[in-house]
């Protein structure tokens, strides 16, 4: 339980800090290589080619993942990590550290809008 509120912690202020200095976040952020990587060639620009509604974009992560509103980084990193339907599971490939970090770049462009 430490463990999941220390990197719980580390979310909240990787996010605090995208949305005070965004170029110093971009900078020392890996979320954005991660993403790239492992996650684009479905979820190119925040969309879905596999499934057109179940996008990365706030309205629609509202909608689909559990406890989204509540807890946002927690429940797109159990998406991430465990995935379900069409998403694999990324726990195999992905450090819980880099799953993190593709959470909140995941989080942080939502709130966004992409």
């Amino acid at each position: 339980m430490r463990i999941l509120s220390l990197i719980l912690l580390l979310a909240i202020a990787l996010i605090k800090l995208t949305f005070i200095s965004p170029a110093l976040a971009a900078e020392t952020s890996n979320g954005a290589k991660i993403f790239e990587a492992n996650c684009a060639s479905c979820h190119i620009g925040g969309g879905n080619v596999l499934i057109a509604e179940k996008t990365l974009k706030k309205e629609a992560l509202s909608k689909y993942l559990k406890n989204y509103d509540n807890d946002s980084i927690q429940a797109i990193i159990h998406q991430v990590h465990n995935g379900k339907n069409a998403m694999p599971a990324f726990k195999d490939k992905l450090s819980y550290e880099e799953i993190l970090q593709v959470a909140a770049y995941v989080f942080q462009n939502a709130e966004q809008g992409w």
